[in-house]
């Protein structure tokens, strides 16, 4: 028997569809009412804040720092280059707790006191969004094991760039100078916007004086990240510009061979090509590496530099201070020809002292039993002070003061460094600034041998060397030969000249050079067996510049005196020279402090230049007159002032 189907109830069906769509659809308007509020109050109410964090998250505008320009010696060797580093940077905007990431990160990373100080130190000076360095030269275990936690550490990241290198260490540091991080102070004087991705700036030397010719302009790339922060693409780039690359008219195997005669002495050699004022080498010793200052200079190593006695960060030769000493007495001679107080002939009597009329005071000669009958040409060749005593107090010390500073004397040279002194020439009004009392004739008259207040840089000693090489033209030493901006050809710099000391007769230039020369081929001259025979001509003064003042029972013909000091209080030996004489390619100052030895320094520097570089082929002439000289000396004459 079959079942019977029942009917459908359509219109029980109709009322369960309709209230169940009913349902769907009052969800879904609530649904969309709910999407519509947070829609409203994300997009209203936290319109800024999401702006700002979608800008962040889509587009960065990220500064590219320029390459630093190369440095080079006038024959093209590298003295200053960029080497490739890993650093690791810091984010501040991305770290939420410094000491607590700090103390995790150098789990891994090991970082020094001094890294966490300098990194303090920025971070004070750079915006929270800025990459700020925490530790420079990574090695590449550092970078691997920082690659396999980099999760841990937002806000940190490796970062490949190019750092200061001075392939040379301590050589040549006095001149060039170094970069270091850029403080506080610097960032009131620089352009930000060119700055944003440099944290080093020059400090000192040829760093500092040409920074804006060597930093570059700085470039930038806008780039898009995905959600997480990564970079995707780069959308624009702005190409940042390089540095210009300088060549500096230093010859740097001079330079190295003047550093080895200087070397374990304290003291200074300036050399210049007196006919341009390029500044061949220049040499302040003992010397420091300034790499060492490039990542950062630790406490201990720096206390060791400041604290050291022979004061290795002191740059001798733009600001040590020094007597001028006999080596005065060649510009002295000039003014009192130029000015007719004496002439060639003049002579005068040296019992060893001299003594102003109405006064029982006696100016010693550095020899005791004096001279004898002295002329021009002996006063300079043996340098006696008390012809020089004569002729300072007939001059006067407005016409010295006059003549010194025509060479140069008591002001800047113009050299492109920031740190050289201007020295001091005595006069009556500095004196009575400076002092606070009147000046006298017996200042006058120490004046004229380079003693009292005088007081002059070595640089300024080459300078005026070099003017009296030329004859009168007084250039401007410098440093720089060329610029070179990226992809052109290097651009000279050409010689400044500031004056020409002009005498009434060019004859008088002879005869003080004539006996400049006889200082060093004479056997009586001041120079004859501290510098020797050289087969070149050389026109030289010597100098010696008390530290400790004598005793009255001593003279600088005791020989033993100095040896029985303690080194510290011995005398300053100075040496100024050309050569060769009749066409001077070559003009120098040694100073060497608490020694005798500036002659020998000289010699060693001027005969490589001479003979090995410039190939100068020895002077017979000269030669000649050396080999007489050599057979008349009889007398043993040893002369040291």
């Amino acid at each position: 028997m079959l079942k019977r189907t029942p009917i459908k109830n359509h219109v029980q069906e109709i009322q369960l569809i309709s209230q169940r769509c009913i349902i769907m659809l009052v969800g879904m308007v609530f649904l969309v009412l709910l999407l519509t509020l947070r829609l409203g109050y994300l997009q209203l109410s936290k319109h800024a804040l999401y702006n700002t964090l979608s800008n962040k998250n889509s587009l960065d505008l990220i500064p590219i720092e320029p390459t630093r320009g190369l440095i080079y010696d006038r024959n093209g060797v590298l003295l200053a280059e960029n080497i490739p580093v890993f650093s690791l940077d810091v984010i501040p905007f991305e770290v939420d707790n410094y000491p607590k990431a700090l103390a995790e990160i150098a789990k891994i990373i090991p970082l020094t006191d001094t890294d966490i100080a300098q990194f303090q130190k920025q971070l004070k000076q750079h915006r929270r969004f800025d990459e700020i360095p925490l530790k420079l030269r990574l090695s590449e275990a550092e970078v691997a094991k920082f690659a396999e936690n980099t999760y841990r550490f937002p806000g940190f990241l490796v970062k490949a760039r190019l750092i200061r290198h001075y392939p040379f260490d301590a050589s040549l540091s006095h001149t060039l100078g170094y970069v270091g991080r850029i403080n506080i102070d610097e960032l009131a004087d620089i352009d930000a916007t060119n700055y944003s991705a440099t944290n080093y700036i020059g400090k000192l030397g040829i760093e500092k004086y040409y920074e804006d010719e060597l930093h570059g302009t700085v470039g930038y790339e806008q780039v898009e990240n995905d959600a997480s922060g990564e970079p995707v693409r780069i959308l624009n780039q702005i190409v940042p510009i390089p540095g210009k690359n300088l060549y500096l008219t230093l010859d740097s195997k001079l330079q190295f061979v003047a550093e080895q005669a200087l070397e374990g002495m304290r003291g200074a050699v300036v050399i210049i090509q007196p006919k341009t004022g390029e500044i061949l080498a220049m040499v302040s010793q003992p010397s420091y590496d300034p790499n060492l200052f490039v990542s950062g200079i630790s406490n201990q190593d720096f206390e060791a530099l400041q604290n050291s006695p022979n004061r290795p960060l002191y740059n001798r030769a733009l600001r040590g201070l020094y007597p001028l000493a006999s080596t005065i007495k060649p510009y002295i001679a000039i003014e009192g020809l130029d000015s007719g107080v004496i002439t060639p002939s003049f002579s005068l009597f040296d019992p060893g002292w001299y003594q102003l009329k109405n006064s029982d005071h006696l100016f010693h000669d550095w020899r005791h039993h004096g001279h004898g009958t002295v002329n021009l040409l002996k006063a300079i060749v043996s340098s006696c002070d008390t012809y020089f005593y004569d002729l300072a107090a007939k001059l006067g010390i407005q016409r010295i003061d006059h003549i010194l500073s025509e060479f140069g004397f008591g002001e800047l040279s113009g050299i492109d460094v920031d740190e050289e002194l201007p020295g001091v020439i005595s006069s009556p009004e500095w004196k009575r600034t400076t002092k606070g009392v009147p000046w006298y004739l017996g200042d006058t008259i120490i004046s004229g041998i380079g003693q009292g207040y005088m007081q002059a840089t070595p640089l300024q000693l080459a300078v005026a060397v070099a003017t009296l090489a030329n004859q009168g033209q007084h250039f401007t030493p410098h440093l720089l030969l060329k610029e070179q901006e990226p992809g052109k050809a290097a651009v000279s710099q050409s010689p400044i000249l500031i004056n020409k000391v002009e005498l009434t007769n060019n004859n008088y230039w002879n005869i003080v050079i004539s006996a400049m020369q006889s200082v060093i081929t004479s056997p009586n001259g001041t120079g004859y067996l501290h510098f020797g025979h050289p087969a070149y001509s050389v026109a030289a003064k010597t100098g010696t510049a008390q530290v400790y003042t004598k005793q009255r029972n001593e003279t600088d013909e005791d020989v033993n005196a100095q040896s029985r000091l303690p080194e510290k209080l011995r005398d300053h030996s100075l040496f100024i020279a050309f050569a060769p004489a009749e066409n001077p390619q070559i003009a120098i100052a040694v100073v060497v402090e608490n020694s005798k030895l500036a002659p020998g320094v000289a010699r060693k520097i001027m005969d490589f230049y001479l003979l090995q570089e410039l190939k100068l082929t020895p002077t017979p002439n000269n030669l000649t007159s050396v080999s007489k000289n050599s057979e008349k000396n009889t007398d043993g004459l040893h002369a040291v002032s």
